[in-house]
This record gives C-alpha cells, structure tokens and sequence, in this order.
C-alpha cells in the first residue's frame, strides 16, 4: 500500500500583526485526501492560519511547505516576503480558497466566475473548461444558474458557485475559509452536502468552520486552537467525545454538536 504524503506541511509558524501575536509556532499536516479541521473561537488564529497557508498573509518565521516543496523566502521577521513569485504562482494554481464572503466577481456570470482562472491562469482551452465548469455546477447543482450573475443568486448558491470555481482548477487541495458561517441555517445546508460530497470522494481540504457537526463528520483530523496555538489535536471521535483540557471542553459545551 502507497503511504500517503503531506499536500501541505507546516511548521513552527508565527505571525503577528504589530505586537499582536496571532500565530505562536503552529504546524500541521494535510495528507493526500484527507480533511483537516480547524476550530476554535473567535480571534484564535485560524482563518489567519489558512491564509498563510496560501500565502495570502506572509509568517514572519516558520516554514511551509507544498507537495514537499518548500516556499523559499527573502528577508526576515516583518520583512519576510516569498522570494519565488514563479513558485508562489505555481503553488496558488494548484492550491484553491473557498472565502466565508464568496468573493465571486460581480459584473461575470456564474459560468465565467468558474470558468476565467483556468483560461487565464492555466492558460486552458476555452471550450474545454466551459465544459468542465459546467459538469462542476451540475455537481454543486447550480447548473441552471450558470449564465445569472452573482446578485441574482441566493448566498448558497453563491458559496456553492464559489466551491465550483474552486474545483475548476483541479487543485491538489481546497482551503475553505469558514464556507457556511454567513448562510442561514437551510442554506448552510446546501453547502454542507457539497462539502461532504468532496470529502467521500477523497478532496484534500483544509476546513476551517464553526459548524463542530460538520468537522466531525468529514475530519480525518481536528485541530483545536487558542491563542494562536494548538491546544489540543486528534481524530474526530477523540476530540470531541474525550476533550482533554478544560477550554476545548468548555468550548464543545457552547457549541451545538449532535453527531458525537
């Protein structure tokens, strides 16, 4: 059997915004098709984790690392920036981000949101992507939305399409930066099914949600962080049925979870 290997490695990362640490020597580990959650409270440091991840937000010490491929740096501290823009391009290309907001672009419609990173970035044929695009917003179930433009669409179907253009770059993993924390409970709904649809079909991913339902359900691993550390980590079913410290278990007591 093929060991599986990490699609995104980190290691001892910090960051902090002027004195404010927000990151205090975080690792983590995505293995191939697997989904790794990250959860805690507000202010905890995970979506900032995420965009570190994608090098949306550059650390000022650690080291991350992309299909083994190291990011390679210039300068140090709040100085530090990616030294390789090819590698930074290379890297975003085959890595996606689903944004709480649904950044879609508003004067595009629906098709063209999935379809203008893969003609423009990969540089693919037209043709050839719009038929992946709508394969793709078939499988969200959006296929009939593809030619309306953003603000005609319900926030679901706005995440949903957001998670299709994700997907169209065939990416090696998704990030999902809080993908149903701005819906309302029937349309988180929607995106939860699609959510874990991926993850039965093995997509590597990288969650970060409130919804401990959802973590529970789709994690391989959880994360647990507070004050910009990891507090505590481990599957699913340790994490959240035996909590070992006394704010992972006071944080699971605020939250609604039904699956344990």
């Amino acid at each position: 059997m093929t060991e599986k290997l990490p699609v995104i490695q980190i290691q001892d990362l910090h960051k902090s915004y002027d004195s404010l640490d927000v990151l205090k020597g975080v690792g983590l580990l995505a293995y191939e098709g697997s989904v790794v959650s990250l959860i805690g409270a507000s202010g905890s440091g995970k979506s900032t984790l995420l965009r570190c991840a994608n090098l949306l937000e550059n650390s000022q010490s650690g080291d991350i690392l992309f299909c083994g491929d190291a990011v390679r740096w210039t300068g140090t501290g709040t100085s530090r920036r990616p030294a390789d823009k090819q590698q930074v391009q290379q890297m975003r290309s085959q890595l996606s981000m689903v944004f709480q907001q649904f950044n879609l672009w508003s004067h595009m419609t629906v098709l063209q949101n999935v379809t203008e990173a893969p003609v423009t970035v990969l540089q693919e044929a037209p043709h050839t992507v719009e038929a992946r695009a709508r394969s793709l917003l078939d499988k969200v179930g959006i296929l009939d939305k593809a030619d309306m433009y953003p603000a005609q669409l319900s926030g679901g179907q706005q995440q949903r399409a957001g998670i299709a253009r994700a997907l169209a770059m065939n990416p090696k993993a998704i990030l999902l930066d809080e993908p149903t924390s701005a819906l309302d409970p029937e349309m988180e709904q929607e995106v939860v099914q699609v959510i874990k649809t991926l993850a039965k079909e093995g997509l590597t991913m990288i969650l970060v949600t409130h919804d401990m339902n959802l973590a529970h359900d789709v994690s391989d691993h959880v994360v647990f962080l507070h004050q910009g550390k990891i507090l505590e980590e481990g599957t699913p079913q340790t994490l959240f049925k035996t909590p070992k410290s006394d704010r992972l278990q006071q944080f699971l007591r605020s939250t609604k979870i039904t699956s344990v």
